[in-house]
Formats: C-alpha cells, sequence, structure tokens
C-alpha cells in the first residue's frame, strides 16, 4: 500500500467509494449502518460526508469494547472465547447486530488491531477483519494492512465501503 501526502490518495478512494455507496444505495432504495472497532466512526464520517446520506445511513455504533460489542450488538461470549475479538466471527456478529439494532438493509462490522500495539499471537499489527451482510448475503473478511495507525484505519474504512456494495448487490 502507498501512503503520500499525509494520505491523501487512500482518503480520494475512500471519498469516491463514499459516493458510490450513497448513490447505489439511494437508487436501489437500501440503507446502511455500520458497528466500527478499530475504525473508532471513519466510516459513519466517510459516510455522511456526502450529500444525501441521511436518505440511506442509519447510524453507525463504535463498539471499542467486548462488553459493548455484546451487550449493543449481540455478539456471542462464546465467540469472543473461542475466535477472539479479532476474528471474521466477531466481525461477522457485528455487523449483524448492527443490522438488526438500526433496522437496515446492510451493515458493515470491523474490527482489528490498528497499532502501534496490540498485537496478539499470529495476528500483529494491521490485521483487520471486516464483513458486510446485506441483500447479496454476507461477506466476511481478513486483511493485513501495512503502515501506521492512521493508514490501517483508512484501509480499513476502503474495504469496508467496498464490501457494504458487494453484500448490497453492486
Amino acid at each position: 500500500m502507498y501512503f503520500h501526502e499525509d494520505n491523501k490518495s487512500v482518503t480520494e478512494s475512500i471519498d469516491s467509494l463514499a459516493v458510490n455507496v450513497v448513490k447505489y444505495m439511494t437508487e436501489h432504495g437500501l440503507t446502511l449502518s455500520a458497528a466500527e472497532s478499530c475504525t473508532g466512526g471513519l466510516l459513519a464520517a466517510a459516510v455522511t460526508s456526502v450529500s444525501g446520506a441521511s436518505a440511506i445511513f442509519k447510524g453507525s455504533a463504535v463498539t471499542y469494547t467486548e462488553e459493548v460489542k455484546m451487550k449493543l450488538l449481540g455478539v456471542s461470549p462464546q465467540t469472543l472465547e473461542r475466535y477472539t475479538v479479532y476474528s471474521k466471527q466477531t466481525a461477522d456478529e457485528m455487523s449483524r447486530g448492527a443490522k438488526e439494532l438500526f433496522d437496515s438493509d446492510a451493515a458493515v462490522g470491523i474490527t482489528g488491531i490498528a497499532g502501534p500495539g496490540g498485537a496478539v499471537d499470529g495476528k500483529p499489527v494491521g490485521t483487520v477483519y471486516i464483513s458486510a451482510v446485506g441483500p447479496q448475503g454476507s461477506i466476511s473478511e481478513e486483511f493485513h494492512f501495512e503502515g501506521g495507525r492512521q493508514e490501517v484505519r483508512l484501509c480499513a474504512v476502503r474495504e469496508a465501503l467496498k464490501l457494504a456494495l458487494r453484500a448490497a448487490g453492486n
């Protein structure tokens, strides 16, 4: 991944993807929500920066702790114990929980290790799990981003927007 000028190329990519998400979902009468952990609301900020987002974006929950993931999104304690908070399974339960919480047509769940600390056995800094659920089913993917904390977070938002489009049918 190449970054320059304070992440300008990634930010421009996120901006265009957010426009595409709002346009596609508006044209198809779909709504979107999110459950964010390591991105801390960046996905919500990207989508809501687009004019017309209020027609499609129902909300985002920043669920930074396991306790909040369980209480607000219904992430299973067994999932967290068996797979850890950094897993496809947790991201999947987060996206499904957000879809239910916000009563949206599609939802995204993001969890991972943005760094610089927090690496665990087999899961280095930059490991991010993203799940999207929508009319086309669910998609859960594992990513390994390079760079500092901000680069990891921005890359996660970019990939989450792509997955949201796929789960919505684009």
